[in-house]
């Protein structure tokens, strides 16, 4: 009878007893030829004799037969058979499995394997696990933890494959007494991250690359079990992941599974470890790229959380310190890597973050955004119509930041048309959100909280606003281009000029707002603008008046356009590199067709005037009636500004209470129209010389008081009488000014300097004047004149209107009426119809200091358009001849709280910006006495229902918002950006080298942070220098 014969009959009895030779009958019958139903009912009897006494010998036969059959077995049967045989007797003799799983064992598998099976196949730590569970209870466990935590990290230092690493995972997760400790735990972990760095997938089937995540997220969380039991070994398997990450050996490439450990680390660690990472000077800028590079590869690994979050934080530490070089590097080199992971829905929403951080931070030049454009349209198409529940919102949030990218770089139709076409549908983001977005990602509005003080970016404020350098006494020029570039429309004027290769004053101006609104340094330097728009008889380094700076600016961009309009009649076919005069016009002139009838005939220069015409022109009537023969001279002129004179009774209601009280002791004269100083030609206002150093605490006159007293009828009489043609002889006469053209901007020049010829002093008036938000010009215009865009109020004349508020100084003379020159004035008088045309407030310049030489400027200012505040069309009332302040019967306004804008103020104070509000700009006059309104700007307001005459054209359609800005100018930018990103970063290493040897404190706004608005620096209204040079009237 043969043995497997003998073998079944044996079991066939009801009682088995164990037999000497069960190992080869065992054997014998897993090889034979037996079906397999057979072999297992023989196996099951073997397995449930396992309950009965075997002896020594026998246990350890059979526990090497089925150790064998375990890990060197033919077929999957017998090493099924060798597990349950195995299992079944450890479990009734525990005590001799554990003989046979010793030490020396176990140390021979793990080093020399078993049989031809090599002691890196993963079968041999698939036996040790399933042998370690038999006898997890035992003893015997705790006597393999410390051979198993020796040749664990042994294993790991020889770099095993991901399957191998996993099933070591396993085995350390089950039993974390294998663990190594302390040191050796340390260097464990270490190791192990190294060995994630070699952990390649060459599989590309899908089945395959789901083994390989799974194995790899195995180890993964082993490491976590690790660093939470043991905290210490956190930081310096971190510190191993960014030495492997940040390697330049050109021969070694990280695995990307080094991104499976991000979700492990704690993220309340990010700000420690940036820190430290982004502060070291011996991390070489090579390493810190590649490593940067690296971690913005991990978004590709499909089940890594916070991953973006890791990048994000790693780009704004390198900002904070001012690393900028990197910055450029990598997002060049790494853009479209990031934009083409969006087409992935696993990895989408990561790669997605840190693609609007790197494009809303690059705003130094279009070039990164520019590489991805391309790739915009299909992705777009794709995510509409791929079905998936997530695509409508993340197409949401993909279009919000491709409309600030195109805001941030407009000017590229030829790139943009398609993209705008395939979101048009989408919701486009407010241009107010789009500007808060921008300013609060650019590189130089990073967070400093990962640099120390000596890092801090000198970035552009919390404003988003760029200050202007101070030259030397300079902040008369800085405080006048601020005002000119917050006058909204203007500005959206000069920015839509085409002057690409010319050489104008027009062109500096807008290279300058250019920078003004897209340099990312915290105050441009306005050397070149100073150096071609400084008035000739203006002393470098000496403090100047801001107001004829302004005149004279005004003036030289206007007669520039002049004579090249004269050029270009003259040369019919001028060169295309000069810049003529119609490519001016066309740039910001609207069509005829297009352009709304004016007031009166003298205001349609609006079609065919210079810029400075159409935005700050207007035109003043000047009549002087003789009260002999009542015959009329009328005289037009135009102005760019009125300079309003103080009257020496302003705290007292409108106009003296005698007038023909002789202006005998009064000062000489008033403020000139368009000119430059106070002692103008003519006969004009002054403020009393008593008491002008002393100021007012509150305001008790107002702005449109001395526009009221400026415009007021005056007597000329005594020494001052007019000479009548028709009297042919000197006679008493009225004098009146009038407006008959109101301007879209109106500067007010408050003259505040006089001299004092008794003293013989230049003396300062520091009246406290109120300044309303909202203001009425009185217009007189034509009634055959069309309808304007004003709020029109017709009215009767008032005998009381024609009262003297100025006395002169001519000797008066009898009146004697001449009827045929009375008539003639009543119906000059009747053609005229009164107007009041509404104004808001844009912007003021205040001087600091007590005296006409020397001082210091500043301004306040806010974007106000002619679409901002439009009022209703007022209804028919009486009009008196003066101007309107809504703040006088609304008290609150003078506060700011009746317009919800009133808070959107700036203060600019040379290289600082800062937030401010309406109220500040009403109050600093009664909390610093010596700072005072100087020249104000007031935007004319449409009336609704009324076509706008004042935003710019291009390419026939008018454009409400900021215009493209052109090539020439961005390129420009472009470069300045980008070298003061390169000073910035060498000045942070500077001063990171020298922190060390050396104390100093830093100021990044200047030496006027904490001195009043009006302060030059310590000094006060010094001027910064301005005592020491040449004393001169400040007019």
């Amino acid at each position: 009878m043969s043995t497997v014969t003998g073998c079944s009959a044996y079991f066939a009895f009801p009682v088995v007893q164990y037999s000497p030779t069960m190992d080869k009958i065992l054997e014998a019958l897993v090889s034979s030829s037996h079906p397999q139903n057979v072999k297992r009912a023989i196996v099951k009897k073997v397995m449930e004799a396992a309950e009965k006494e075997v002896t020594e010998e026998q246990c350890q036969a059979l526990y090497h037969l089925t150790t064998r059959l375990i890990l060197q077995g033919e077929d999957v049967f017998q090493r099924q058979i060798g597990f349950q045989v195995q299992e079944a007797y450890a479990r009734y003799h525990r005590d001799e499995f554990a003989r046979f799983f010793s030490k020396e064992f176990v140390l021979s598998l793990l080093q020399q394997g078993y049989g031809s099976l090599d002691h890196r196949d993963p079968a041999i730590l698939d036996f040790i696990h399933s042998s370690l569970r038999l006898l997890i209870s035992c003893p015997a466990v705790l006597e393999l933890a410390p051979l198993l935590q020796t040749e664990v990290l042994r294993i790991i230092c020889e770099r095993p494959e991901p399957a191998t690493c996993a099933k070591l995972a396993t085995i350390l997760t089950d039993f974390s007494q294998c663990i190594p400790r302390e040191k050796a735990g340390v260097l464990f972990c270490q190791q192990l991250v190294r060995t994630f760095a070699y952990f390649h997938c060459p599989a590309s089937e899908e089945r395959e690359l789901r083994e390989y995540v799974t194995q790899v997220s195995r180890v993964s969380a082993l490491l976590q079990v690790i660093w939470k039991a043991e905290p210490t070994t956190l930081l310096p398997s971190l510190q191993e992941v960014f030495s492997i990450i940040s390697s330049t050996d050109p021969s070694f490439e990280p695995s990307i599974a080094l991104a499976s450990l991000v979700q492990h680390i704690p993220l309340q660690m990010i700000t420690v470890l940036i820190k430290s990472l982004t502060t070291d000077q011996n991390v070489k800028d090579a390493s810190m790229t590649q490593a940067l590079c690296r971690m913005i590869d991990w978004l590709s690994w499909p089940l890594a959380n916070h991953v973006d979050t890791w990048v994000i934080a790693l780009l704004k530490g390198l900002a904070a310190v001012q690393k900028f070089t990197i910055l450029i590097d990598v997002t060049l080199l790494k853009i479209e890597q990031v934009f083409n992971r969006l087409w992935y829905p696993i990895v989408r929403q990561g790669a997605l973050v840190v693609l609007s951080h790197m494009l809303l931070s690059f705003q130094h030049s279009p070039e990164a955004f520019h590489l991805v454009v391309p790739h915009i349209v299909p992705l777009v198409k794709s995510l509409k119509n791929d079905g998936l529940p997530n695509s409508k919102t993340f197409l949401l949030q993909f279009a919000e930041l491709i409309h600030c990218m195109m805001y941030q770089y407009s000017g590229f139709p030829d790139l943009y048309d398609s993209i705008l076409e395939s979101i048009k549908e989408l919701p486009k983001p407010s241009e107010e959100k789009i500007k808060f977005v921008l300013n609060q990602s650019a590189w130089t509005s990073q967070s400093n909280s990962f640099a120390s003080g000596l890092l801090k970016i000198t970035g552009k404020s919390e404003t988003g606003k760029t200050g202007l350098v101070n030259l030397g006494n300079t902040c008369y020029m800085n405080s006048i281009l601020q005002i000119l570039f917050m006058a909204t429309d203007f500005r959206r004027h000069v920015m839509s000029l085409q002057l690409n290769g010319s050489n104008t004053l027009m062109k500096k101006l807008q290279l300058l707002f250019a920078f003004l609104a897209h340099t990312q340094r915290a105050a441009y330097s306005p050397r070149s603008f100073l150096d071609v728009s400084r008035p000739t008889w203006f002393s470098a380094g000496s403090q100047q008046d801001c107001s004829e700076y302004l005149r004279f600016l005004l003036d030289r961009l206007h007669e520039e356009e002049k004579a090249l309009s004269a050029l270009q009649m003259a040369s019919p076919k001028p060169e295309p590199a000069t810049t003529s005069p119609e490519t001016l016009h066309n740039a910001v002139s609207p069509p005829i067709s297009d352009v709304p009838s004016h007031p009166d005939p003298a205001a349609a220069q609006g079609e065919t005037g210079t810029l400075v015409e159409r935005m700050f022109g207007g035109r003043l009537s000047t009549a002087i009636r003789c009260l002999q023969c009542h015959s009329l001279s009328e005289k037009e002129e135009p102005f760019t500004d009125l300079s309003l004179a103080f009257c020496p009774s302003m705290s007292q209601p409108r106009g003296p209470t005698n007038e023909h009280k002789s202006s005998s002791t009064l000062g000489p004269c008033q403020g000139a129209v368009n000119g430059g100083s106070e002692a103008s030609e003519g006969p004009v206002k002054e403020g009393a010389a008593s008491g002008m150093e002393r100021p007012m605490v509150e305001p008790t006159i107002s702005v449109p008081d001395l526009v009221d007293y400026f415009l007021a009828p005056e007597i000329l009489e005594n020494e001052n009488c007019y000479f009548c043609e028709c009297c042919a002889s000197l006679q008493r006469a009225e004098k009146a000014m009038r407006v008959v053209a109101a301007p879209e901007y109106l500067i007010l020049t408050l003259l505040r300097f006089s001299y004092d010829a008794t003293c013989h002093v230049r003396r300062k008036i520091l009246d406290n004047v109120g300044i309303p938000l909202h203001m009425s010009l009185p217009l007189h215009q034509h009634s055959s004149s069309s309808s304007s865009n004003v709020a029109a109020s017709s009215s009767s004349e008032s005998p009381d209107s024609c009262e003297n508020l100025a006395k002169k100084l001519k000797p008066s003379q009898k009146e004697e009426g001449i009827a045929e020159s009375r008539m003639k004035s009543k119906k000059n008088n009747s053609d005229l119809q009164k107007l009041s045309v509404p104004y808001v407030l844009s912007s003021v310049v205040m001087h600091s200091g007590m005296s006409s030489d020397s001082g210091h400027y500043y301004s306040y200012g806010r974007n106000v358009s002619s679409d901002d505040g439009c009022v209703a069309q007022t209804s028919p009332k009486s009009l008196d001849n003066s101007s309107q302040s809504e703040s006088s019967t609304a008290p609150q306004e003078e506060t700011g709280r009746a317009d919800p804008k009133s808070a959107d103020w700036f203060l600019f104070n040379d290289s600082r910006v800062t937030f401010t509000n309406f109220q500040s700009l009403q109050n600093v006059t009664s909390r610093f006495p010596k700072d005072t309104a100087y020249v104000l700007i007031y935007r004319k307001q449409e009336v609704s229902g009324e076509a706008s005459n004042s935003g710019p054209v291009v390419n026939g359609a008018r454009l409400s918002g900021e215009p493209p800005l052109q090539k020439e100018l961005m390129d420009a930018i472009t470069k300045d950006n980008k070298l003061f990103l390169q000073e910035q970063e060498l000045n942070a290493r500077t001063r990171a080298l020298q922190a060390t040897s050396a104390s100093c404190s830093f100021r990044p706004n200047g030496s006027d942070d904490n001195e009043p608005p009006g302060s030059c620096g310590p000094s006060g209204g010094g001027g910064g220098g301005g005592f020491n040079t040449i004393s001169r009237l400040v007019f």
